[in-house]
């Protein structure tokens, strides 16, 4: 019989593009998620059968257990940007990221992949970094060999990055930004997928890598990439941390005043502490060359999903021919 591996998170941005590659390399993949009736575009990932989403709540002990139960790997992709309700960043990424280790260990499980993200750190003063950081010290205490992924900006067809940023564009000749000065290494979703796959089936060596792209960008310049791959022409405004930081509590102060109703998705005071630090592969740590997998440059793929922010959409590029032609 074919191996199994559990992933938690497994229908989300990249456990989705993990759960795929799992599949095509033979595995049966549990993809545990809150909601398993909105992750059924899984099971086409793999044979009938072969890819199944189950309900998991990783707040709970029980839930997660039985989740793994007879996994030979397992993969936890589970992470959030905002807070919302019981999901709070200590319950998710901190407890959370704890108890799969802990009960992983407790299962036997031959292999733990654990995704976390570039800028974890218990001395951050943002909750996301310290609890991610947090996250990463309860995996290793309950399981030394575990791999852990710490991915920069992400991006692929799903991405929360450049398709916000493209969607904004659409809304006026001006784009806002706060932290425009601030340094990512986007990394390719699925280069991320072939990391964890690699920790997962045990090819790659326990440790933290830290995972980026080739190149080292400020948001400014990736933003200015991203208007030109659109063929947008907009200015654009680098806002001082302080009122990115006033303009962020507004938005979570309306969070709070409607009871959770109306979730931040613009901006959160979090989100402004984390911008003002680098987010790019440190000196000396492991990488995606130690795995083996060349890094892909976010313009060979960003421009193939983002065609339909450009003014024509998927017409634009026949349009521009067209202005080509030389009048008989």
């Amino acid at each position: 019989m074919s191996k199994l591996v559990t992933i938690y998170g497994g229908s989300g941005f990249v456990g989705r593009y993990i759960a795929r590659r799992m599949a095509k390399e033979g595995w049966r993949v549990r993809v545990a998620v809150r909601r398993p009736n909105e992750a059924l575009f899984v099971k086409p990932y793999g044979a009938v059968g072969q890819v199944e989403p189950v309900l998991c709540n990783i707040r709970d002990d029980e839930s997660v257990r039985a989740a793994m139960a007879g996994a030979d790997a397992v993969v936890n992709c589970v992470g959030i940007l905002v807070e919302s309700g019981r999901n709070s960043f200590d319950a998710v990424q901190a407890e959370g990221a704890g108890r799969v280790a802990r009960l992983a260990a407790e299962e036997g499980v031959g292999q733990l992949v654990h995704v976390s993200a570039i800028g974890a750190d218990a001395k951050s003063n943002s909750a996301y970094a310290r609890t991610k950081a947090r996250g990463e010290e309860a995996v290793l205490a309950a399981f030394p060999n575990a791999v852990i992924l710490r991915p920069s900006a992400l991006f692929g067809p799903e991405d929360q990055f450049f398709n916000r940023f493209a969607s904004l564009s659409r809304l006026g000749p001006f784009l806002t930004l706060v932290g425009g000065n601030t340094k990512f290494q986007p990394v390719y979703v699925d280069d991320v997928a072939r990391a964890a796959v690699a920790g997962a089936t045990g090819a790659a060596a326990p440790g933290i890598y830290e995972l980026g792209g080739p190149e080292a960008l400020t948001l400014r310049e990736m933003v200015t990439g991203m208007l030109k791959m659109i063929r947008r022409r907009r200015i654009v405004v680098n806002l001082p941390f302080w009122l990115g930081s006033v303009i962020g509590g507004a938005f979570d102060l309306l969070q709070t005043l409607t009871g959770g109703l109306v979730t931040n998705r613009v901006l959160t005071r979090d989100q402004v502490r984390n911008l003002a630090h680098d987010n790019v592969v440190g000196e000396g740590v492991k990488t995606l060359a130690d795995l083996g997998i060349e890094a892909t440059p976010f313009e060979a793929v960003v421009p193939e999903y983002l065609w339909r922010f450009r003014p024509s959409g998927q017409y634009d590029a026949i349009k521009e021919s067209a202005r080509n032609l030389r009048k008989a």
